[in-house]
């Protein structure tokens, strides 16, 4: 069997080989599943580490198509013309990398956690792994959805089932919020399916790469609704304000394992739908001013709302699940800046976000294994009795507000770039977020690790040992790593980043000097002040274009923001 060839294969189904063996292990023997189910995970994490040496050797370059490595397709249902289409990217990349890092870690979370139904809980895990996985692979937007689905179901059972008090109301509030976005999604991609078949000649397909050829020729009216349909399925499993109401109840009786992935992986299937779906297959409408103004807007108000509502929570999960709301705030602000610096910023604050909120997961989970509560008010001083414990957390926390030299820094950073470059109002707004998670994140630390340890029952509490102290340690690792050395991670982003901006602005590469992958850390105090100025930032209508070019005017201008136009001086 062609390894090279068929990787992105044995990464997504060696989970489901796993789960076929694990049914021949009796549900007795408890050990046995937990070894079994680490050693599945970490099978799947260890076969995908071959991505990072030969996804950076074959390179990225060419046409939208090229840029897709480690190619698989196959028929799979002919007479709907739906196929086993697999391949990545720089961006489903990083997003893989990330999923099989997250899925090993919170299984080994789960060791002494989950103590009921152990067999299955594992093998929702494995399912769970598949279907995160089969999203970011996707080349085919029916088999992308079928994995959307797919991973719908072990989510819901393992909050449902191995969750808190209040697990089912959470489970059936996460199905029926995430189930009714799925079905927009799905109205969309058949109104872009049944649009093709008419617009061009041959058999159908649900292909993403011969649907994203044809983007520019779906009637504008169309994009809209598609947009919306899309915006509001992808906006529910970011979620973005208004569509958050689910995730507090989700993350609070969410066992800490599946807090962990929910917040590290499953959320991001939002970003990647509006970056893999709705900017390349809608162009028009994704650039339309009205949508990018509502959009940036709800960005806007979740970056602010998050913060503050994080100030006032009392419970740590609560806390840090309102915080994602916020973070991921800044992620769709990023994307709807629609330039590189916004979009690069996007994916790598994905990744981030990943990492940090994924350790403050564990970091909760650890004391309420010990404590069994999550009350803030019940702690205090615990540096005392556990310095292992609060040096972790120290770094996991101020990797989450964005200290420099941590990964945070690098991520909100580029996103904010992109947004002034756009309009430095937008940037402005979003920068008081910054500020309100350095504040509930320092609070936050302070009431739990300093001062005395007045509560008796936090004077005995034992340190971490080993296993819980490698759950955290290869996240606190990626997150120095990006904060010290990010140049890689921009380097596999450049090149389908600047594809997505070409097919939402075309000319905008052609229009821009050639510069370092890895954005400048600051501009001149002249260039900025220029960028401030500009208060005609919009880009013109795509018809607009097209007609001013009839009147011999430089296209790559007519259809970008002056500051972007070919030859404009500073």
């Amino acid at each position: 069997m062609d390894f090279h060839g068929h990787i992105l294969s044995i990464i997504l189904f060696a989970p489901l080989v796993g789960m076929g063996i694990l049914i021949f292990i009796p549900g007795e023997n408890k050990n046995a599943i937990r070894w079994w189910g680490n050693i599945v995970l970490f099978v799947d994490f260890l076969l995908s580490l071959p991505l990072v040496f030969w996804f950076s050797a074959e390179g990225q370059s060419g046409t939208h198509e090229q840029l897709f490595k480690f190619v698989e397709r196959h028929a799979w249902i002919p007479s709907i013309g739906a196929e086993y289409h697999l391949g990545i990217d720089g961006i489903s990349f990083l997003l893989i990398m990330l999923t099989t890092v997250l899925g090993f870690i919170s299984v080994l979370s789960s060791w002494s956690a989950i103590q009921d139904r152990v067999k299955e809980y594992y093998a929702m895990f494995m399912l769970l792994q598949i279907g995160m996985l089969g999203v970011f692979m996707s080349l085919d937007i029916f088999l992308f959805y079928v994995f959307w689905e797919v991973m719908l179901v072990p989510m819901y059972f393992i909050i449902g089932v191995w969750g808190g008090p209040r697990k089912l109301y959470a489970a059936i509030k996460f199905f029926l919020y995430t189930l009714a976005g799925s079905v927009l999604m799905l109205l969309g991609i058949l109104a872009l399916y049944f649009q093709y078949q008419k617009d061009v000649p041959g058999p159908p397909t649900f292909d993403l790469i011969k649907l994203t050829q044809h983007a520019h020729f779906w009637p504008l009216n169309l994009q809209i609704w598609v947009f919306a349909a899309f915006a509001i399925g992808f906006a529910i499993k970011v979620p973005m304000f208004p569509f958050h109401t689910w995730l507090p109840d989700a993350h609070v009786e969410a066992p800490t394992a599946g807090s962990v992935i929910l917040a590290g992986v499953l959320l991001k299937m939002g970003t990647y739908g509006f970056i893999r779906f709705s900017l390349p297959l809608l162009p028009q409408a994704s650039s339309d001013p009205r949508v990018v103004k509502v959009m940036v807007y709800l960005s806007i108000i979740a970056i602010i709302y998050g913060a503050l509502v994080s100030l006032m929570q009392r419970d740590m999960k609560k806390l840090i699940a309102y915080s994602s709301v916020s973070h991921l705030g800044f992620c769709t602000l990023g994307i709807f800046a629609l330039n590189p610096n916004g979009l690069q910023g996007s994916v790598i604050q994905q990744i981030n976000h990943g990492i940090s909120t994924g350790a403050l997961f564990l970091i909760v989970g650890l004391i309420y294994e010990r404590r069994h509560t999550r009350e803030i008010k019940e702690f205090g001083g615990l540096s005392n009795v556990m310095p292992v414990y609060a040096t972790l957390f120290m770094i996991v926390m101020l990797s989450s507000v964005g200290l420099p030299l941590l990964n945070g820094f690098i991520g909100e950073f580029t996103i904010l770039q992109g947004a002034f470059e756009v309009n430095w109002r937008w940037a402005a707004w979003a920068v008081s977020g910054i500020v309100l998670g350095a504040a509930y994140m320092l609070w936050l630390y302070q009431r739990t690790m300093f001062g005395p340890v007045d509560n008796p029952k936090n004077q005995e509490l034992k340190d971490l040992n080993l296993r819980e102290i490698m759950t955290l340690v290869p996240l606190i690792i990626w997150a120095f790593w990006i904060g010290l050395y990010p140049k890689p991670f921009f380097d596999v982003l450049k090149e389908p980043v600047n594809a997505i901006v070409e097919s939402v602005h075309p000319g905008f590469n052609r229009a821009q000097p050639a510069s370092a992958t890895v954005p400048p850390l600051a501009q001149s105090g002249k260039d900025s002040l220029h960028a401030a100025s500009r208060q005609d930032t919009k880009p013109v209508p795509i018809k607009v274009a097209a007609a001013l070019s009839k009147l011999s005017l430089p296209s790559d201008g007519a259809i970008l923001p002056p500051k972007h136009r070919a030859g404009a001086n500073h």
